[in-house]
């Protein structure tokens, strides 16, 4: 089993490569400083908590999935931990596909926050 370091290593490195974005729903999240995040978009501590950067396997370890960088994505706290919940887990795209489709009727992250992460376009925290 790889280190904490390591998987940290390949979380940041994926974040970097999506635009510190996050792979299911595209928006932005934080690594370490969720004051400046919070601060930024003008969201309470509570809702930033949502946003904060894990490591997701595309295929999960107990399916055998690596820890490589080509299984490795960034995701938000909220999408990684809601594909997780189900007793059999969608696939990652397919997952991807629920989110953003929920996500466009309004009914994945609150409208107010998916508002105030959409109209700044700064760099990463």
């Amino acid at each position: 089993m790889p280190s904490k370091k390591a998987i940290k290593n390949l979380r940041r490195q994926a974040a970097r490569e999506q635009g510190w974005r996050c792979f299911y729903c595209q928006l932005p999240m934080w690594d370490t400083a969720p004051e400046e995040f919070i601060e930024r978009y003008e969201i309470s501590s509570g809702l930033a908590k949502r946003f904060r950067c894990t490591a997701e396997h595309v295929e999960a370890r107990c399916d055998s999935g690596k820890d490589v960088a080509p299984n490795i994505v960034a995701a938000c706290l909220f999408c990684n931990a809601t594909r997780h919940k189900a007793k059999h887990p969608l696939e990652a795209t397919r997952h991807m596909s629920v989110v953003r489709s929920r996500l466009a009727k309004g009914r994945w992250h609150p409208p107010q926050v998916v508002a105030a992460l959409g109209k700044r376009r700064t760099p990463p925290i």
